[in-house]
């Protein structure tokens, strides 16, 4: 397997605009796992490691700005934990240290799965998703990002650069319904935000997480609202039924958590 490492984002996107067959990897926690288990063989990686461009955080002119290869460990850290704790809360429960060394937002949203935990978390946040490719540049809004089930809008020639979102002092939470705390794909995810209306965003029930909102007055009836908005399956990880009611339960205790 032939592997292209770039040194800048711009030789980044001439190898990606050349080789538009090459998968993006820089974290491979998803990527790793398909070829391990031979689900996936793609004939060339782009190993994105090197790109300084991608890596870290910054806030400026009340935006925050992510970059795709910002990990799950960094967004625990303070200050960013404090300005985006759902993020955070959403990053502690993903595999292990391991893990949240190495795995990336970028690669959260480019897998693109109902049940990426950092998803619900940017989707309450008001995320935009920034595109690049050698063609230029394209802000996506993170709903419009996600079109089903481990499939997003990124042209073949195009890689994530990273995600802007308006820095908040809203409070916001995360919860996770699994068999365990962590190391678990969950079962359902929820986020929530309160800043002037209510904003939940739900993972793992339906084809792409999704976002719920209502005024302020709606708190009572909020949790029926997100369960009905959702459109779960049967799986081996539990059933609609459960997963409906399991919303429920989740909006209720993250109002409870935001609103005391």
């Amino acid at each position: 397997m032939e592997v292209l490492s770039p040194r800048t984002l711009g030789e980044a996107l001439q190898m990606k605009a050349e080789r538009p067959e090459a998968v993006p990897i820089q974290g491979g926690t998803d990527v790793m796992v398909d070829l391990n288990f031979d689900r996936g063989r793609p004939p060339l990686l782009l190993n994105l490691n090197e790109v300084a461009e991608l890596r870290g955080w910054s806030r400026q002119n009340g935006t925050l700005w992510l970059g795709a290869g910002l990990t799950y460990s960094e967004a625990m850290q303070p200050p960013l934990s404090e300005l985006l704790p759902a993020l955070a809360e959403a990053s502690r429960t993903v595999g292990g240290p391991q893990i949240r060394n190495r795995g990336t937002i970028g690669g959260n949203l480019g897998t693109a799965s109902p049940a990426g935990d950092a998803i619900p978390p940017l989707l309450v946040g008001g995320t935009d998703v920034k595109l690049v490719s050698v063609r230029g540049e394209r802000v996506v809004p993170l709903q419009g990002f996600l079109v089903g089930p481990k499939r997003n809008v990124l042209a073949e020639d195009e890689l994530i650069a990273g995600v802007s979102l308006p820095a908040s002092d809203s409070r916001e939470t995360f919860m996770k319904v699994g068999p365990r705390n962590a190391m678990v794909i969950s079962v359902v995810s929820l986020a929530l935000r309160v800043d002037g209306e209510l904003r939940a965003a739900f993972g793992s029930a339906g084809p792409v997480p999704k976002l719920v909102r209502a005024e302020l007055g709606e708190v009572d009836s909020f949790p029926d609202q997100v369960a009905a908005a959702a459109s779960p399956i049967d799986d081996v990880r539990g059933t609609a039924t459960y997963r409906r009611h399991a919303l429920r339960v989740l909006t209720k205790r993250a109002l409870e958590r935001c609103l005391l």
